[in-house]
């Protein structure tokens, strides 16, 4: 069963359709990960060809880990248990990866988890409110496969943001990549009959095809609260009547009777 998913989406990656979408995810990976450092970036989730999304990787490692075994993957885990110490990885790409598993929440509880304080988180997911989300709607309406192949739902950039709120992510960029319709776009080419690359800048993806969301892991400070000092609260109590004075109606010394 699994391979047969596989064999669908290779299929689907090879046509003029998923070459476009793998094309424009490599030439806005170079722009995501520029300013990425670090000794690990992890991709969470095997998407499209072999590793082209980490060929722009500015760390000193890239890992590829997936559920399964398959070209290019690094090491073979559950994506809701990442086999790595809490605070040890400095940054993440999510490809899709949410939209492909049955609990993506949890998922990105996992990577919250191994990130570092400051570190950084990328998403790509496509806009269920473009013509891609309704491309999947027709598809399901008529039982036909997934579209894309393997993909479970399509969550809007509105929903991501929530998720990146409760789990204490900052929201760095987000950039808006492919057309609202789903469409094959022949690339570009300049006058050397070479590739023209795209480009991309941060923007909101409300309108575009897919999004790449970039984040950021909040530290939470410690803020010092010194006890207040116990002061002595003063009570007036009125003062004693002198003993002098009590029955002072009454002649002092007392006169005897003779």
């Amino acid at each position: 069963m699994q391979s047969t998913r596989d064999n669908a989406a290779n299929e689907w990656f090879d046509g003029p359709l998923g070459a476009r979408v793998v094309r424009e995810e490599t030439a806005l990976a170079q722009v995501a990960l520029d300013d990425v450092f670090g000794f690990e970036l992890l991709q969470v989730g095997s998407w499209g060809p072999t590793r082209h999304l980490l060929g722009s990787a500015r760390t000193q490692h890239a890992t590829l880990l997936a559920p399964h075994r398959g070209p290019g993957v690094t090491l073979c885990a559950p994506m809701t248990s990442l086999p790595f110490a809490s605070d040890s990885i400095d940054a993440i790409l999510l490809p899709h990866t949410l939209e492909l598993v049955q609990d993506p929440y949890a998922v990105l509880r996992e990577a919250e988890r191994v990130l570092v304080a400051e570190g950084c988180l990328m998403i790509c997911g496509f806009n269920p409110f473009s013509g891609w989300g309704a491309r999947r709607l027709f598809g399901r309406a008529f039982r036909r496969p997934a579209f894309p192949p393997q993909t479970r739902r399509m969550l809007s950039e509105i929903r991501l943001r929530d998720w990146m709120a409760l789990l204490d992510f900052e929201v760095a960029n987000v950039y808006g990549y492919l057309g609202p319709l789903p469409v094959t776009r022949r690339p570009r080419k300049l006058s050397d009959g070479s590739v023209r690359q795209p480009e991309y800048r941060a923007r909101r993806a409300l309108t575009a095809g897919a999004y790449l969301l970039k984040a950021r892991k909040r530290v939470q400070t410690l803020t010092l609260v010194r006890p207040k000092r116990r002061t002595r609260q003063l009570v007036l109590v009125p003062a004693a009547e002198r003993t002098a004075n009590v029955g002072s109606n009454k002649q002092w010394p007392p006169e005897t009777r003779s």
